[in-house]
């Protein structure tokens, strides 16, 4: 049974849309602002860097170990969003997974299409292992888009033939840019955040003149053979909980170990509200703890 807060969060994301703004500029400044006021922890510390071409950053926590890695994705339609937008939840995922996080601000649509996101994060990954860090000891892991790209770079790391991660971690995942699962519609009411209609703006953006349905745009229909345990979390009041629900059964049955958490009456990237809603906090721990069984 969810908590009181979260009728709460809802209320508040329905008199007060979190992007504002008709253009991807403007939701790009208003994703921003909406943790613009995040204070920084004083035991926490963060590190500008060149992750391999796109401008990253570090952060360790005090629980983080130097040789645990999560390369993390932020999540916007891959359009909007970015490091900062993403603070908050990944000093949290910092602390939870014992882990440095090495987040990055890969190129965007329109200005940058498919696959440039694609190469941004496995070149973040190759920093990460330059960085001295052994592949097994680095997990990649994103949020919505971020959660879609998660798969994308796991599937083009796989294909490119040298190192790979130990595991992925997808968080309420955009894994079909053709819109085509049923929750599209059957959830369009319970889902504050997601519509089908901005998610066709964004994935129009994002592909351009290219192919929706290329392995590395829509995860969902790639060949997952040979892909890292991944750890999928959704909740059930998403637009997008069908592309959780099909991708682990297709990454299943290609023989990939998949565990798929569905969070009952959950909405997009719940993560985002911590400290408001209980299970915010609730959900990074777990990711915090199923990252360390894999990441030894």
């Amino acid at each position: 049974m969810a908590s009181p807060e979260l009728a709460t969060v809802i209320q508040i994301l329905r008199s007060n849309p979190p992007l504002g703004g008709d253009t991807i500029e403007e939701m790009r400044a208003s994703m921003d602002g909406l943790t613009a006021n995040f204070a920084r922890p004083e035991d926490v510390r963060y590190e500008p860097v060149d992750a391999g071409g796109a401008p990253g950053e570090w952060t360790t926590a005090p629980e983080s170990e130097s040789d645990r890695v999560a390369v993390y994705l932020h999540g916007g339609g891959y359009a909007i969003g970015s490091i900062q937008s993403h603070r908050p939840l990944v000093t949290q995922l910092a602390r939870d997974a014992r882990a440095r996080v090495l987040s990055i601000d890969y190129r965007l649509g329109p200005e940058h299409p498919h696959p440039a996101a694609v190469e941004d994060a496995c070149n973040a990954f190759r920093f990460a292992v330059d960085s001295g860090v052994a592949p097994e000891r680095i997990a990649i892991a994103g949020d919505s888009a971020g959660g879609g790209l998660t798969g994308a770079a796991l599937i083009a790391l796989r294909d490119a033939g040298g190192d790979t991660p130990a595991a992925g971690v997808c968080i309420s995942p955009w894994f079909d840019l053709t819109l085509s699962g049923d929750s599209m519609k059957t959830k369009g009411d319970a889902d504050p955040l997601v519509s089908e209609d901005k998610l066709a703006v964004m994935a129009a953006a994002y592909v351009a003149d290219g192919d929706p349905k290329a392995p590395t745009a829509s995860p969902l229909f790639a060949d997952l053979s040979g892909l890292p345990p991944m750890l999928l979390q959704v909740g059930t009041a998403e637009t997008l909980l069908d592309d959780s629900t099909r991708f682990a059964e297709r990454a299943k049955t290609a023989g990939v170990e998949v565990d798929l958490e569905i969070w009952d009456d959950m909405i997009h990237v719940w993560h985002a509200f911590g400290p408001l809603l209980p299970e915010a906090g609730e959900a990074i721990t777990k990711i915090g703890s199923w990252l360390q069984t894999k990441i030894r």
